[in-house]
């Protein structure tokens, strides 16, 4: 299969035009759950890429509400003719989950879970069990954990989930960056500068100036609810087993709408499966 084969085209493709604001992109991420939004600039010629916004810069830059300043323009590409296991390469040693497809203008867009439709459906030949592509470091969290506090763990562990233990230290459920992002919302609201002038007492105050009034700043930040994981994540949680195939736990994926899987054995939890580490098995 070529990157044309599995693709979205553009005319399918939801994307951002510039200029813009973050409000529309926000809201379709809620929406979609997807990663992140195409930037295009439209042009008499077609639509040009200008780069793509994640999900994680709408939380870590609340203020900032001018699409150009939002987007990330170093993110690879490809073509519509690049084989797809040299696209889900680019992918896993980029870290990306969605490259755009580009020549000349803005063709369409290629994504992690593209590539694990082809290879659930067969499209896409695989070898091998999830055992070869798990891996053993697992994110967790505990269940009663505010939900705040398990945002900012998510962020400082650099992964889109958490697994959440229970009082047991048992799995109880997955927390990922979409459910987050669901329950987020953006919160308008004031800062105080101080005073434009010192008082008159102030030390360094000019004679006779005093202090006229204080200057307020419009702000703007996310608000995550206060409640605690269990009440937010997902607790039907859907597993692979060491022998599990990676064609097999690509249809899991696909039909639970999931980007990792817990492994376990028996009923311990060994390890995790992220989709993007499965497009290995496409050029081992």
């Amino acid at each position: 299969m070529n990157v044309a084969d599995a693709m979205t085209p553009r005319e399918d493709v939801v994307t951002a035009d510039l200029p813009g604001t973050r409000s529309d992109v926000l809201e379709y991420l809620q929406e979609q759950s997807f990663s992140s939004v195409p930037v295009v600039k439209p042009t008499d010629n077609g639509p040009k890429y200008r780069g793509l916004i994640s999900r994680e810069t709408l939380i870590e830059q609340p203020d900032e509400d001018q699409l150009v300043m939002l987007m990330e323009e170093n993110v690879p590409t490809t073509t519509s003719e690049t084989p797809l296991e040299d696209a889900a390469q680019t992918m896993v040693e980029a870290g990306a989950r969605r490259v755009p497809v580009v020549d000349g203008e803005f063709e369409g867009i290629v994504t992690v879970t593209d590539v694990i439709h082809a290879i659930a459906a067969g499209d896409q030949e695989t070898d091998g069990t999830v055992e070869s592509f798990v891996s053993q470091d697992v994110n967790t969290t505990y269940e009663g954990t505010p939900l705040r506090v398990a945002e900012r763990e998510l962020f400082y562990a650099n992964v889109p989930y958490a697994v959440a233990l229970d009082d047991d230290g048992e799995m109880s459920g997955v927390l990922t960056e979409v459910d987050i992002l669901d329950v987020a919302r953006i919160v308008e609201g004031e800062e105080a500068t101080g005073d434009n002038f010192g008082d008159q007492d102030d030390e360094w105050s000019w004679e006779g100036i005093k202090a006229v009034g204080s200057r307020y700043l419009p702000t703007r930040d996310i608000e995550i609810p206060t409640g605690s994981v269990r009440e937010f994540m997902s607790d039907d949680v859907v597993t692979v087993s060491s022998g599990t195939s990676v064609q097999e736990a690509a249809q899991r994926m696909i039909s639970n709408d999931i980007e990792q899987i817990p492994m376990i054995t028996g009923e311990q939890l060994v390890g995790i499966v992220c989709d993007i580490d499965l497009l290995e098995a496409l050029y081992e």
